[in-house]
């Protein structure tokens, strides 16, 4: 697969689990979302780690947001971790998959609609990785509480989410194959 880049100055499945929250009542209205978010790792000579964020809910939980007009799911997925993670760059390594969630709005801000609105959403997930000396320097604007590197053995139990078991799982084993080729030495000016 070939691999692009995604940087701060400018902004493509199978299902691998399921959750329903909160199902519909008979006649209730239903909101429909797509969003696209990300899985960042970066490579020490020593380890391998994962960013992880504490999000608006005060849960631990990886960067994702709304899918713009006009934007593919991977562009979004980059533009929401790097704007959420506050990092420079980060370059893609593919899909993960989708996970469905169902929740009450509790900020009412997405088409006007009410706040306790039921949502339906579909999160596309991609895996990303960024520089080994990568800062996570989260904008409070973007609802981000804070920001931190998780061990690759720590991953897996890191998120407050159950619903991402399967995403983290598919995440790991691409990394661990990554991680199992030699680190290549940076390109130099000549």
């Amino acid at each position: 697969m070939q691999k692009k880049t995604h940087n701060s100055k400018k902004p493509g499945r199978s299902s691998l689990g399921s959750t329903r929250k909160a199902p519909p009542g008979e006649g209730e209205q239903v909101a429909e979302e797509v969003s696209a978010g990300g899985l960042v790792f970066r490579r020490t000579n020593r380890s391998i780690q994962f960013a992880i964020m504490k999000d608006s809910y005060g849960k631990w939980a990886f960067p994702k947001g709304h899918v713009e007009a006009g934007e593919s799911l991977e562009e979004a997925a980059a533009r929401e971790t790097l704007e959420e993670l506050g990092l420079q760059e980060i370059r893609l390594h593919g899909y993960l998959g989708q996970i469905e969630i169902w929740f009450r709005d509790r900020f009412g801000e997405r088409g006007g609609r009410p706040s306790g609105a039921l949502v339906h959403k579909r999160i596309h997930w991609f895996l990303f990785s960024t520089d080994a000396w990568a800062t996570l320097e989260p904008d409070p604007k973007e609802r981000v509480q804070a920001a931190r590197w998780v061990p690759l053995v720590k991953v897996r139990h890191s998120s407050s989410y159950p619903d991402m078991d399967g995403v983290i799982s598919r995440a790991i084993r691409i990394v661990q194959r990554i991680a199992a080729r030699p680190l290549s030495k940076p390109l130099e000016r000549r």
